[in-house]
């Protein structure tokens, strides 16, 4: 609210604007805020003209939806009309602009997001959103099954809001809604789910919330059948016992049994997820001697190994072989195998298969010694395998 940048939009827009949604919400809990919305009564070409009298740069992001950009010092602002639903269908609504502040709050989802601030910090409440904020309870603004009929990802959203805030027992209504309605998640694009999902995972603690997803039948609406939550449960004890930042991908491993291709599929991951997904549901053995472990550490690199250690730790349970292993990872330098086909030509044989098969023999003899050959020695390896009559 004091923030230079913040008070040039409210001077521009001459009072009219109040401050709404997630910006409010972690306000008011003192939490770190991200983006910061607004809402005003102005139509969208009137807050276009007072931006452009004020010289700040106003980029009509969504004039359809009453939606106008405010850009101060590299920051963005959302402005958008107050607006009413005349019609919704799915994630989509024919809407028409208001005065009406109450009546464009009954478009948010939760209570705790219809909240409204003024600038001079006066709190708006419609909902009893301020209660339900400080009681830790995420609630929708009037019928949780209607709310979801309109816009299916609110399902997930609560859920996700429930781990990000939720204290104690979830809403009941809310609850009961969503285990009704959950056959409709296959109705949602993969992308959204997935961004739900990670949104999620990446709470403090998601543990408790993806449990009330595996009750309520939602959890195997996005994962067909998903791993006992235990896995999940020593995840996140390790992520604690070794202060590790919170990984949702890794996190979302431990629920799967053998769909990480058909999940990445389906929630449209991109590629160096899918990739990862992939290698982290892929169990190593931890109880191999230090040679073997290098060998991991060569093959996969640090930041994989690291990963497919906590995943195998977490879903056998073998916790108390990570931290020598990870120790192990930090110490690990990276080396290459130094020699290349270009080598083995030079040494006259004739380009094709031959050079691959001599090249992967060398490697993994190069293996074998704990990779302590040099260039020279390598070389002096390969012309001891060739011909007689190459060498």
């Amino acid at each position: 609210m004091t923030d230079r940048a913040t008070r040039a939009v409210l001077r521009a827009l001459q009072g009219e604007a109040r401050f709404v949604g997630g910006c409010v919400r972690d306000a008011l809990l003192k939490r770190p805020i991200g983006d910061i919305d607004l809402a005003t009564p102005l139509f969208p070409d009137e807050v276009m003209r007072r931006l452009a009298a004020a010289g700040i740069t106003a980029v009509p992001t969504g004039l359809a939806h009453g939606t106008v950009t405010a850009v101060v010092a590299h920051r963005p602002f959302e402005i958008t009309t107050l607006r009413r639903d005349v019609e919704t269908y799915g994630r989509h609504a024919r809407i028409a602009f208001t005065m009406d502040w109450e009546e464009d709050s009954r478009r948010r989802d939760f209570t705790m997001n219809a909240l409204s601030l003024d600038a001079d910090g006066n709190v708006y409440d419609y909902h009893d959103g301020l209660a339900d904020l400080r009681a830790g309870k995420v609630r929708f603004v009037g019928a949780a099954e209607t709310r979801i009929r309109e816009d299916v990802l609110r399902l997930l959203r609560f859920y996700r809001f429930h781990a990000w805030y939720g204290r104690g027992g979830p809403d009941k209504a809310a609850r009961a809604a969503c285990r009704a309605l959950a056959r409709l998640i296959a109705t949602l694009s993969g992308e959204r789910v997935q961004a739900e999902l990670l949104k999620l995972l990446r709470a403090p603690n998601p543990l408790p919330t993806v449990t009330l997803m595996a009750e309520d039948g939602v959890l195997a609406e996005i994962i067909a059948m998903p791993r006992a939550l235990d896995a999940l449960q020593r995840l996140l004890r390790l992520e604690q016992t070794l202060k590790l930042a919170p990984d949702p991908l890794r996190r979302l491993a431990t629920l799967l049994a053998g769909e990480a291709e058909a999940l990445a599929t389906r929630l449209k991951f991109s590629n160096a997820d899918r990739e990862r997904l992939l290698s982290l549901v892929t169990p190593i053995d931890l109880g191999g001697e230090a040679k073997a472990q290098r060998r991991f550490l060569y093959r996969l690199g640090s930041e994989a190994y690291i990963d497919r250690v906590l995943l195998t730790a977490a879903v056998t349970g073998r916790a108390r072989k990570v931290k020598p292993l990870l120790a192990a990872a930090k110490k690990w330098r990276a080396v290459t195998f130094p020699l290349r086909g270009a080598d083995i030509a030079a040494l006259g044989v004739a380009p094709g298969p031959e050079i691959g098969r001599l090249l992967a023999e060398l490697e993994a003899w190069w293996e074998a010694g704990d990779y302590k050959a040099t260039r020279r020695a390598c070389l002096a390896e390969l012309k001891r395998r060739l011909p007689a009559a190459v060498a």
